[in-house]
């Protein structure tokens, strides 16, 4: 398929040694023809397929990406690259949240590559991320913005299976974001826990016995209406308040020239709650697409 976009490096498809060593990859990439954004680049390899489901009126086009193996385990490794040519307007989400089983030594690793054209816009907004206890988890997510493209991205992470009474207190997690515009770093981001995560999680200073966080990035497209991003900061304060749950902490700022927007709490249900309806206030404010998210995020 002769796509115009330059095609994403597949990855090694070797095993990890002390895991399953399954390896993944989903490539997707859009661009506009006869002034619609479609499909013109499509890579899946097991356990990662992509549907796309029938946009609304109105709305960018969606991607939804599904993990036929109903979670990750030690030693997967997962590769997701998404690609926007100029012009182009899309979503990228998932069928599910993902679950990232107990581990016994291996590390399921997954790298998240995003690159978006000029006068692109890409939301990159999965469902939450579940770290089993034990659970090990290495996850790279690269941000490649042209100068007027824009972007709206995060994620969920939820500490432990919570329904069942469970607790993330050992394992390993390492979880990195960079972004840059333009060839230049604008925003990194990297949290890690190892060792004693027990007492990471309890520690008022830490997490606080925290069960999820989470963390939303809006890079307003120059020259799109909200202008200056510290005029949304305001409002986005007044969207995170609108949201009362006990215990549900969250904040945002603006810095590098992107809003970011985080949440700590409590019940992980809230907390999702919190990051969707922040999540359509900025695809309304910076690009006048609805105030909405796709339906799987209801399901």
């Amino acid at each position: 398929m002769d796509s115009g976009l330059t095609a994403a490096r597949r990855p090694e498809m070797t095993s990890v040694e002390g895991g399953s060593g399954a390896s993944g990859a989903a490539e997707v990439g859009f661009a506009v023809r006869d002034g619609t954004t479609r499909l013109v680049h499509l890579y899946q390899h097991n356990p990662m397929r992509v549907l796309f489901p029938a946009t609304e009126a109105g709305d960018a086009r969606l991607a939804v990406l599904l993990t036929t193996s109903g979670g990750l385990v030690a030693g997967d490794r997962i590769r997701v690259a998404v690609c926007l040519a100029a012009g182009a307007v899309a979503q990228v989400t998932a069928a599910a949240a993902e679950k990232i089983y107990r581990s016994t030594g291996a590390t399921t690793e997954i790298a998240q590559d995003l690159a978006v054209d000029s006068r692109g816009w890409l939301e990159y907004l999965p469902p939450e991320t579940i770290l089993f206890d034990g659970a090990r988890l290495r996850r790279h997510t690269n941000i490649a913005l042209m100068p007027d493209a824009g972007f709206l991205g995060g994620g969920i992470l939820v500490f432990g299976r919570r329904a069942r009474g469970e607790c993330f207190t050992h394992g390993f997690l390492h979880e990195e974001w960079q972004m840059s515009r333009d060839g230049a770093l604008v925003w990194g981001d990297a949290l890690h826990l190892d060792g004693d995560i027990a007492a990471i999680m309890a520690d008022p200073a830490g997490f606080d016995r925290g069960a999820a966080c989470a963390t939303l990035i809006l890079a307003p497209p120059k020259g799109s209406s909200p202008g200056d991003p510290r005029g949304l900061v305001e409002r986005a304060r007044t969207v995170q308040r609108q949201l009362v749950s006990p215990g549900l902490r969250a904040g945002v700022t603006a810095v590098g020239g992107l809003v970011v927007a985080r949440w700590l709490g409590p019940d992980p249900q809230a907390l999702r709650r919190a990051f969707a309806d922040l999540a359509c206030h900025f695809r309304a404010a910076a690009m006048g697409l609805p105030a909405r998210l796709p339906r799987l995020w209801h399901v």
